[in-house]
């Protein structure tokens, strides 16, 4: 093998999925049984987070946390909070397509075991299943940087005292 062939190798990118598991699920009826007998239909409340760490060089970890509240009137019908993660080998890629692997690529790979687990896990405690609803993380991940640009701009207008710079 010429040297040229095996540099050629050598710089490649790897992208492996290592895992994916269910980190965290809890699932609360504080209202339980009386919220059973409730005719009135529940409004529903979603809160997604997706955060990655890198935890060994190549390796990171990608996670999907939601927070899912159903309410009757002013009841809380349930309560469900669950993280689902992904171990991924990421290597020879780029600093600025690394960013865009983790936020879009990673969590498009997690959220549908997240969905089956929510959806199961909802299922179980005797309500009927909601099923959430799919996410186009790529405009997700966009406003999350819109978000943290907007957020620096207003910390670069302010001092080190928490005032206005003038």
């Amino acid at each position: 093998m010429s040297d040229s062939a095996s540099s050629n190798e050598a710089i490649q990118p790897v992208f492996n999925i290592q895992r994916i598991y269910l980190k965290d699920a809890s699932l609360e009826l504080p209202n339980a049984p009386q919220i059973f007998l409730e005719t009135e239909a529940p409004t529903v409340e979603v809160q997604i987070n997706v955060e990655d760490t890198q935890f060994y060089e190549n390796i990171y970890e990608v996670a999907i946390t939601v927070t899912l509240t159903t309410r009757v009137k002013d009841q809380v019908g349930f309560l469900v909070e669950a993280k689902q993660a992904g171990i991924f080998e990421i290597q020879g890629m780029a600093a600025d397509q690394l960013a865009p692997v983790l936020g879009i690529v990673c969590p498009n790979i997690v959220y549908p075991y997240l969905r089956s687990n929510v959806s199961d896990l909802i299922g179980r405690s005797g309500f009927p299943p909601i099923h959430l609803a799919e996410i186009n993380f790529e405009a997700y991940y966009q406003q999350r940087l819109a978000a943290l640009a907007e957020q620096q701009q207003a910390s670069a207008l302010l001092g080190p005292d928490g005032l206005p710079v003038q």
